[in-house]
């Protein structure tokens, strides 16, 4: 099952969690901030735990690409 899509008239075009309005960048912002899963997938009962690991691994595909990333504080 593809979880991720992104569509421009849903969340300006942002990656989502296939049907919802939830972004890729939430659920990471989420996990960062010390949430679990469970946590996350409590508070949103379209979500699945599949869909929330599907959103990780999108985003750890995204960042393999030849892309050099600046990072705040980090003089060149």
């Amino acid at each position: 099952m593809n979880f991720i899509e992104s569509k421009a008239n849903v969340m300006m075009g942002k990656p989502v969690i296939a049907g919802t309005r939830i972004s890729v960048e939430c659920i990471l912002e989420r996990l960062a901030a010390g949430e679990t899963i469970e946590q996350i997938v409590a508070e949103h009962p379209r979500l699945t735990r599949e869909a929330v690991l599907a959103a990780v691994e999108f985003a750890a595909r995204a960042l393999r690409a030849d892309v050099v990333y600046p990072v705040a504080g980090n003089a060149a």
